[in-house]
């Protein structure tokens, strides 16, 4: 797999043009409308000065021996991943797909690591090939990644992932501490002291721990990385592991709904750099790793679909737009049983002063395709306006049921340095029917 240089396209290129009204949206100086007219809805659009300014915001803070991994699960589009990279992010990738994506993107093996559960051995093959770290799950996976190894006549880097006994807490989703597919349990690790020996084609290099995501508490940030800093410690003496490499995991969130707040980062670092400072003076040559997705793109990104039809049900507003959750599942609540909102925004225009509550909802044939349930919005909203769903550069389109009704993946757009870049194209109904098989089914006679 060769590196390939993600290269500016300039027929893609859109330049600022007029400034927009005061009452229009805008990224970099860019009207909504005026990328809506361009790239039709339903649109991505994400703000490369806001990821630069979220990764550029850490990077200055926290201690210079930490290194950040970007979690291509987030925002698997190549371009965003060639935007991180250049300024100073490492990947994580965790399909072939996304190994392949960050290796275009320019990312070289010792700033890429391979995570989780299921891994091909297609996928264990390449990394192996490509002496890109593999981040073990599972004593299973071990045996495979040893065998694979050994049948190339090399060795492969590994770095065990463990799951804690501890649990964390303030997690929006709890990925460790529990019974889980992730990682191997901590007291099975320290059972096996031969571990190491029995793989000599696998150097063990060290751990990794993920506690959870959507984490908005910076003490709870800080805890959850002190003690797996000391896991780390007491796994190594146990089972004679070397601490090349400790992954604290990550799990920054962002504030979506009413009453959560976005995490402070320079009360996040002042935090957590005493706790890698004293790390890195018992273990100086130990590379510290954060991984981090949501909380790098999140911000950037804002869904903007255009409003088909208004009407009124049974004393309900409702504004049918072009796209819906086929392409922002995520906004549906984010596994809360209760639905609650995104922040949503009217961006073509001000409108009206007087806000009425609306159904936003997309083309989809089930209940279930409501972007915001009662957003206040301008009571004056009507066919042809803009609205967009803010905070929407992660877990956008690819984890979301493109697919559905046939409808395909919307364009996504990265606004930098002032200019509108088109990084994914719509796609057509031809594009999407091509990998389907026609058979004929006509009966015809003997």
């Amino acid at each position: 797999m060769t590196d390939t240089p993600v290269t500016d396209a300039p027929v893609t290129d859109t330049p600022v043009t007029d400034a927009p009204t005061t009452q229009e949206r805008a990224v970099q100086g860019i009207a909504f409308s005026e990328l809506a007219d361009r790239f039709g809805t339903p649109l991505y659009v994400y703000d490369g000065d806001e990821i630069a300014a979220r990764l550029r915001g850490l990077l200055d803070r926290l201690h210079p021996g930490v290194e950040v991994f970007y979690s291509l699960k987030a925002n698997p589009n190549i371009s965003v991943c060639a935007l991180l990279h250049s300024l100073g992010a490492r990947a994580e990738v965790s399909s072939l797909t996304e190994l392949i994506t960050a290796q275009r993107a320019g990312v070289p093996a010792e700033h890429l690591m391979f995570l989780g559960p299921g891994k091909s051995r297609a996928e264990v093959t390449a990394c192996v090939k490509d002496d890109v770290l593999l981040i073990c799950e599972s004593f299973g996976e071990l045996a495979l990644i040893d065998e694979v190894a050994a049948g190339l006549g090399t060795t492969a880097r590994v770095v065990l992932r463990v799951n804690p006994a501890f649990a964390v807490k303030g997690s929006g989703l709890t990925m460790g501490g529990k019974p889980r597919q992730f990682g191997i349990d901590e007291e099975a690790l320290l059972a096996d002291p031969e571990l190491a020996g029995r793989h000599p084609a696998v150097r063990l290099s060290g751990f990794q721990v993920y506690m959870g995501t959507r984490i908005l508490t910076e003490e709870v940030v800080a805890e959850n990385t002190t003690r797996i800093l000391d896991l780390a410690e007491r796994l190594s003496a146990r089972l004679g592991v070397p601490l090349d490499l400790v992954d604290v995991g990550g799990g920054l969130g962002v504030a979506y709904f009413a009453g959560e707040r976005d995490l402070d980062p320079e009360r996040t670092v002042e935090l957590l750099n005493p706790h890698f400072e004293d790390f890195a003076a018992r273990h100086p040559g130990t590379r510290l790793v954060m991984e981090l997705g949501r909380y790098l793109v999140g911000h950037s990104g804002t869904y903007a679909v255009r409003v088909r039809y208004v009407k009124e049900s049974r004393g309900e507003q409702f504004a049918v737009a072009d796209g819906g959750t086929n392409h922002h599942m995520a906004a549906v609540g984010i596994g809360s049983f209760v639905k609650r909102n995104f922040p949503m925004r009217l961006l073509n225009r001000a409108g009206s002063d007087e806000l009425r509550k609306w159904n936003v909802t997309g083309p989809l044939c089930t209940p279930n395709d409501t972007l915001g349930k009662a957003v206040e919005l301008p009571a004056d909203l009507e066919p042809g306006d803009l609205v967009g769903v803010d905070r929407s550069g992660a877990y956008g389109p690819t984890a979301s049921p493109v697919h559905f009704l046939s409808h395909g993946y919307p364009a996504e757009v990265l606004i930098h340095r002032g200019r509108a870049r088109l990084i994914r194209s719509r796609d057509d109904a031809e594009e999407m029917l091509a990998r389907q098989i026609l058979h004929d089914f006509t009966p015809h006679e003997d």
